[in-house]
């Protein structure tokens, strides 16, 4: 038995997310029936980072078990021949079996992209969430370096999560415009869901004016859902990378 990592890129707008559903089509799955067609054996292929549905990726790292004595490297160009051109295996190797995409992890970057114009555009509208009226990038930067550091973020946690542990460690936290183009690039060590979309709607409302700066720190410390802005829309966001110590993608 041989463990295969892929780092996979896809555009999420067809797809309810990464994890497979009964009742819809998923990232995950379609990758588990490319490896079916192409071994002929039933895999489960595990991802590091669940993406909700609309929400695309660059980097998502995920692995799978094979039998298969196809070469590690040669996999990402079977598979591509066998997925639809929204997704793409852009890497495969062999690992560790001690290796496991989501467990192994260390941290992850996110970008969530903003169109800031009076008028959507055509080209970038299933990749940029759109507002119509000004932002104050300035604000907006000073307002994201609340998050750095270690944090209960509870109060960043979606409606009806379960999760127990909310503390996170967030190492960075970039807001930069270039034209019409607002970008927000988040590390750390660990997200809740719907975590990145809820900074990224709070970045909103105070670059637009709807929120008083210091919203980040005061939700911070009171734990309120009711501090924070909207949750920005899924289709702005990406998973850009999953980070590992560097011997843990070793075989």
């Amino acid at each position: 038995m041989r463990r295969i990592h892929l780092i996979v890129e896809y555009d999420g707008t067809n797809y309810a997310g990464w994890q497979r559903q009964s009742n819809a089509m998923t990232v995950q799955e379609k990758l588990e029936r490319a490896v079916l067609r192409l071994t002929g054996e039933e895999v489960c292929v595990s991802g590091a980072s669940r993406t909700d549905a609309g929400v695309h990726a660059l980097g998502q790292s995920a692995h799978f078990d094979t039998q298969s004595r196809i070469p590690a490297d040669k996999f990402s160009f079977a598979l591509n021949t066998m997925l639809p051109p929204d997704i793409r295996v852009v890497r495969s190797e062999e690992v560790s079996m001690a290796f496991h995409a989501r467990f192994s992890g260390r941290g992850k970057r996110y970008r969530y992209l903003i169109h800031a114009a009076p008028h959507a555009g055509a080209l970038n509208r299933l990749t940029h969430a759109h507002v119509i009226y000004p932002l104050d990038v300035e604000k907006m930067r000073a307002e994201a370096q609340s998050l750095v550091g270690t944090h209960d973020f509870a109060a960043f946690a979606a409606s009806g999560s379960v999760v127990k542990d909310t503390v996170r460690t967030i190492w960075r936290a970039d807001v930069e415009r270039q034209g019409a183009e607002i970008c927000l690039i988040v590390e750390g060590n660990g997200f809740l869901y719907n975590m990145v979309r809820i900074i990224a709607g709070t970045l909103i409302g105070v670059g637009s004016g709807k929120l008083a700066p210091g919203a980040i720190k005061r939700a911070i410390e009171s734990g309120s859902r009711l501090d924070l802005g909207i949750t920005a829309p899924a289709h702005g966001l990406t998973l850009m990378e999953v980070f590992y110590e560097p011997h843990e993608t070793e075989s």
